[in-house]
Formats: structure tokens, sequence, C-alpha cells
């Protein structure tokens, strides 16, 4: 079982984003502060649970979690400030909706941008390491899934209900057959070729 936490702080929150390599659809941060003696045998990395498995975690995390929050950051956004930043802004947005402001702050990833002094630590693939952001993980993941299955029925062709947005081949064969949808980020490279037409 992955330890609670990186730090000994009593109110140490971890954070993380999904969707950041998505071609639509905005990146989803969420923040969590677990409490003390938080347990669960699978609790690990979203990405190595199974949807089932996640939509499972979800309410329990959400129940036993003495705070936490989800934000998305829109596709608008992505393209005006860029992904990197964009993600940041999610994570920073979501720690500061949390109910406990938080003493110490758990980042997946190696960027971070300080939030109101509070100390912090970028963890490279910390969703994989510590309860607590594998516990944001999810609740991001989950989060975003449900956003891209309600746009999807807005632009069924690109089967966003499956994809979520990711460039899979279908994707971007929709792409090119029907050109992006709002929900695109026009800042992305949407197909391949786009490169070599550019150059």
């Amino acid at each position: 079982m992955l330890p609670l936490q990186y730090s000994t702080h009593n109110y140490e929150c971890g954070t993380d984003e999904a969707g950041r390599g998505c071609l639509a659809g905005p990146v989803t941060a969420a923040a969590v502060i677990l409490p003390p003696h938080f347990k669960h045998a699978f609790l690990t990395d979203s990405k190595k649970l199974t949807p089932a498995q996640r939509e499972k975690l979800c309410p329990i995390i959400k129940k036993e979690a003495l705070a936490f929050a989800i934000v998305h950051v829109s596709e608008k956004e992505i393209d005006e400030i860029n992904i990197l930043q964009a993600s940041l802004l999610a994570m920073r947005r979501a720690i500061e909706q949390l109910s406990i402001k938080p003493d110490f702050i758990a980042v997946d990833g190696n960027k971070f941008t300080p939030i109101n002094g509070i100390p912090h630590q970028c963890i490279v693939k910390g969703d994989a390491k510590f309860l607590n952001i594998a516990a944001a993980s999810i609740l991001a993941k989950t989060a975003r899934d449900q956003h891209m299955l309600q746009i999807h029925e807005q632009a069924p062709v690109y089967n966003w209900a499956k994809n979520k947005g990711y460039p899979t081949a279908e994707h971007r064969a929709a792409i090119r057959s029907h050109g992006a949808s709002p929900h695109h980020r026009k800042s992305f490279r949407l197909l391949p070729e786009q490169y070599t037409l550019a150059l």
C-alpha cells in the first residue's frame, strides 16, 4: 500500500491534473486532503486503474477526504495561456478552493507555481507514490471523463465518449472529415500533417 503523503504536515494536500495531452476539452485538476489514517487496498495512479475501479473509488475519496476540490480549465483558456500554464492554473484553483487551507502541497510532476508561501514538493510520478496524489488523480480523471461524455452528446462524430479527447487515430480521422469543433484546442497541432503544411 502507498504511503499517505510526502510530508509530516497535518494538512498536506495532493494535487494532480488530467487531460494535458488531449486535443479537445479542458484540462482538469483536483486537490485532496486525506485524513491521517486513510487506507485503501487498490488506490493508486488513476492510469493504472480501470474506469470501473476509478468510479468505485471516487465517492469513497469524496466521502473520506477532509477536503477536496475539482477544477476545469477550458480549451479557450488553454489556447490563451498554453497547456503547461493551464495545468498549473487548474491545480492552483483547485487548491485555493479547498475548505481547509493546506500547510503543505504535494504536486504530481516537476513544475508548480508557489501559492501564498505554502511549502510544496514536486514529485515525478507522484500519483503512483502517495495516496493523496493518487486520490487527486482519480478525482481529476473521473471528473474530466464525465465532462467529455457530456460534450460528446454535442458532437458525437469525434467519439469523445470513447477517446476522451486524446489523439487516437479515430479522433484524428474525424477531425480530417469534419474539421475542428469549438471544443478542440486550436493552439494544438490537431493533425500530424499540419506541421508539414506549416513549413
